[in-house]
């Protein structure tokens, strides 16, 4: 246990957050270490992985920060086609999926150069390219903060929705995860047809694209337009992308005949988000250190030395403007602490 500890290099929105209490965990028998000491008990508590979906309204945190650090995967099952993966909560995601692409594992491919750790990937349920976490999640482990004991979780218990799971919301703060399995597949066809993967193809005259060059393609596209929190601090997309119904949809097209949108389910649509802030006029704003990314809109960015509070009256005003133009409330997918 650590006291006082600087989160600048915690978090990708690199605020300058002291920790009153901080922890770092290598392996599942830490947990029940951790569990026995006062500080565990007495203080709030959060579970802190690569910490690049987080933002800190303050600049002290009166708690316990626990990260997790155990790395590593490995193959614990194969039948037919299907083979199940087994990766440590804290295994960078971003390297996992490169590992996987090069065994020719398929199923994780367009989630490709999502920063975070593995653990953090049921939790949001990431996605990316038309393709969600959950759709090769089989299942994982996470040990219980209040009686210690590991619970198995499949894909049922953990609820998962639209960036969300059981793990924001009846059990928020309850589970550290602490290993997640997955179920890929040796021979599949890769799933190139979502947003600018087509075109990116197209132009470079690739027809049957295999599993690395969907990586390639996917990782290309991100780098040209998110920026590297290395160099300018953000913590990808902030918002949600909306989900409206139809007649709403109905009303803005005639307003805005080439609004984008996506049928996810009878008479609901999804339209970007970062379409509705861009044609609101926020798109490359900036005021002080806080600002919106001049290349994709749905990014807020630190410039330097921005505060938390700072970027979340920047997103209030942003939502506010939406909400008055479209009608359209967008929900953060970033984590407010």
């Amino acid at each position: 246990m650590e006291r006082f500890i600087d989160l600048k290099s915690y978090n990708t929105f690199g605020l300058p957050v002291v920790a009153n209490y901080f922890v770092r965990i290598n392996h599942s028998d830490d947990i029940k270490v951790l569990m026995n000491k006062a500080f565990f008990k007495e203080n709030r508590r959060l579970i802190l992985g690569g910490g690049s979906n987080v933002l800190f309204l303050d600049d002290f945190f009166e708690g316990l920060v626990i990260q997790v650090d155990n790395k590593g995967w490995e193959i614990i099952d194969e039948k037919d086609n299907n083979i199940y993966v087994r990766a440590q909560a804290g295994t960078d995601w971003s390297y996992f999926v490169d590992e996987l692409v090069k065994e020719g594992l398929y199923g994780l491919e367009n989630l490709s150069l999502i920063p975070g750790k593995v653990g953090a990937a049921p939790m949001q349920n990431i996605g990316a390219y038309g393709v969600e976490q959950k759709d090769c999640f089989f299942a994982l482990e996470a040990v219980d903060l209040q009686s210690g004991k590991i619970k198995i979780f499949d894909r049922q218990s953990c609820n998962f929705g639209y960036r969300s799971s059981v793990f924001k919301h009846e059990a928020r703060g309850r589970y550290l995860i602490i290993a997640v399995t997955f179920a890929l597949k040796k021979k599949a066809v890769v799933d190139a047809s979502y947003g600018n993967l087509e075109e990116y193809f197209k132009q470079r005259g690739i027809q049957n694209p295999d599993i690395k060059d969907l990586s390639e393609a996917v990782k290309s596209i991100r780098q040209s337009k998110l920026p590297d929190p290395k160099q300018l601090g953000n913590a990808g997309s902030f918002f949600k992308n909306p989900v409206v119904h139809q007649l709403l949809l109905n009303d803005l097209t005639k307003e805005y005949s080439s609004i984008p949108n996506y049928p996810v389910g009878p008479n609901t649509y999804k339209i970007p988000a970062a379409w509705l802030i861009d044609q609101a006029g926020w798109k490359g704003f900036r005021q002080g250190d806080a600002g919106v990314h001049d290349k994709q809109a749905l990014v807020l960015v630190n410039y330097g030395n921005a505060s938390g509070r700072e970027l979340f009256a920047l997103a209030m005003k942003i939502q506010l403007d939406v909400k008055a133009k479209f009608g359209i409330n967008l929900d953060p997918e970033v984590n407010i602490i």
